[in-house]
């Protein structure tokens, strides 16, 4: 009993006089609780709107009034982190395992200030073996060093030489660990950069690759293994080499299956986002859409990868031309309630999938005011980057189809001749010949004065081509939303029901 009577001590002792953190199950009303509330029901309120809501008129001293209970509030939210509830899996699972050794070195630091060195040891120890068993090294490094020097003072020399052996391995292996974390930021900052960053970082990766793997044998640990994978899969997703990502992440799923991969620290979401995406860069859009489905599962809504998930979940969809299924994830990603609180580029990139999706679905889903409208946002959709890996080019041609159906010839002319000049100025390279294909197809219709037979014929030899290019590498991609072949064979079905026509309006 001296052991928790110690603690009952040191804690009764040395407490606050009132706990600093929010009691949000209280069912008495107070302004803390209110304010928390006010903000988690309106997160994108003023300041003026919470002091009318808290305090009922918006004056000087009631603005002063919400200034210190805002201050007052954020210190005790920062303290509530302490008793988040990380159980969830769907979430990176690695992180309970962390905070718990993290939780324990925390009160070890309290204990060993106190002098509660029995304690102590013992947290100590069984912090060691989490961090061990989860491969924390740099948390076994801390615990290690921690019963070092409480041997030491203690003067117990037999434990003090067994823990020094391990740290001094720990030491060792963290070394090799930080050597390889080194290498994947390096790669991974360079692969977030331009077109050119990444062209330049690509021969380079063979031999980072080479290196990381020698630091892997050396020190057989989860960061050196989890770096080599990560860097290999860019290097595979840099060349297009789409069906190699899918071996890779298949095998490492085996692994994590038969125990050979740390359980408490692979990021089986980010296995699966991989895989998904192989699979929709590869062209296999059904068997991508299958497991996309099933793994959906694993990512939870509240997060930001699931976005990044459900993002490839709806191409998907779009590239299987299973339009209806696309509609119904799109439905479901924008009753998120985070999905507004998405950066813009995101939530632009969601207007256009949207967009994509109205225009695709069969006519009797549309009524013909819904069809203007939409037609009226796509003209005004925003310039996205100039930079090659981009979706300027299926902003011009969703504007283009929709011109199509409208039978507007002057509209569709313009559209085309930007097109035109946006290949003369960004299609140059190689890896671009897909879209240098569909928009020399999209010239063929002019070329056959808007006649879909004789442009079916005309355009046979380039569309052979185009579904024998494989789509490029994601250094060097422009985002095909629907496949190009599926998008041929929309114009095509456009040009059937009608051609162009000039008209006095224009636009």
């Amino acid at each position: 009993m001296n052991e928790i009577a110690n603690l009952a001590r040191i804690v009764t002792s040395r407490s606050l006089a009132s706990l600093p953190v929010l009691d949000l199950r209280s069912r008495q009303a107070n302004k803390e609780n209110q304010f928390v509330a006010a903000l988690t029901d309106s997160p994108e309120a003023t300041q003026l709107q919470v002091v009318k809501a808290l305090y009922g008129k918006a004056t000087a001293a009631n603005v002063r009034a919400l200034q210190k209970l805002q201050s007052r509030v954020r210190t005790k939210l920062l303290n509530q982190l302490y008793f988040l509830d990380h159980s969830d899996s769907r979430h990176l699972v690695s992180r309970r395992y962390e905070l718990e050794c993290l939780d324990l070195l925390h009160k070890v630091s309290i204990l060993y200030a106190e002098r509660e060195y029995k304690m102590s040891e013992r947290l100590l120890q069984r912090c060691l073996r989490l961090a061990e068993t989860g491969e924390f090294t740099q948390y076994a490094v801390q615990c290690a060093r921690m019963l070092r020097n409480l041997y030491a003072e203690q003067r117990q020399v037999i434990p003090y030489k067994k823990v020094v052996k391990v740290l001094l391995r720990a030491q060792q292996v963290l070394a090799w660990e930080d050597e390889a974390e080194q290498l994947y930021t390096d790669t991974q900052l360079a692969l977030s950069g331009t077109v050119a960053a990444r062209r330049t970082v690509l021969p380079l990766l063979p031999d980072r690759i080479a290196h990381l793997e020698a630091l892997h044998r050396k020190a057989r640990s989860f960061t050196t293994y989890s770096a080599t994978y990560r860097v290999r899969l860019a290097f595979e997703e840099l060349q297009g080499n789409y069906q190699e990502i899918i071996r890779v992440t298949a095998a490492a799923s085996r692994r994590l299956r038969d125990g050979k991969l740390n359980a408490r620290r692979f990021d089986i979401r980010f296995n699966h986002f991989m895989s998904i995406y192989a699979y929709l860069r590869s062209r296999q859009p059904v068997q991508g859409l299958r497991l996309a489905e099933e793994y959906s599962r694993d990512f939870h809504p509240s997060s930001s990868n699931w976005f990044y998930f459900q993002e490839h979940h709806v191409l998907l969809a779009l590239h299987a031309e299973q339009y209806e299924r696309a509609q119904q994830l799109m439905s479901l990603i924008t009753k998120n309630p985070a999905y507004l609180i998405q950066r813009e580029a995101a939530l632009q990139r969601w207007d256009l999938y949207k967009a994509y999706i109205e225009f695709v679905l069969p006519p009797q889903r549309l009524t013909t005011a819904r069809q203007r409208q939409m037609a009226q946002w796509v003209l005004q959709l925003p310039e996205y980057s100039r930079d090659k890996r981009g979706h300027n080019v299926a902003i011009l041609v969703l504007q283009l189809l929709y011109f199509l159906r409208e039978r507007n010839l002057e509209a569709v002319l313009m559209r085309l001749e930007r097109l035109r000049k946006y290949q003369q100025r960004h299609l140059h390279e190689p890896a671009t010949l897909r879209s240098r294909l569909f928009l020399r197809l999209l010239q063929v219709i002019v070329e056959k004065n808007f006649d879909a037979p004789k442009a079916a014929e005309r355009g046979k030899t380039l569309f052979q081509q185009l579904r024998d290019t494989p789509p490029p590498g994601e250094a060097f991609a422009e985002v095909e939303i629907i496949p190009y072949e599926q998008l041929w064979n929309l114009v095509l079905g456009l040009l059937r029901e009608g051609a162009p026509v000039a008209n006095e309006l224009g636009s």
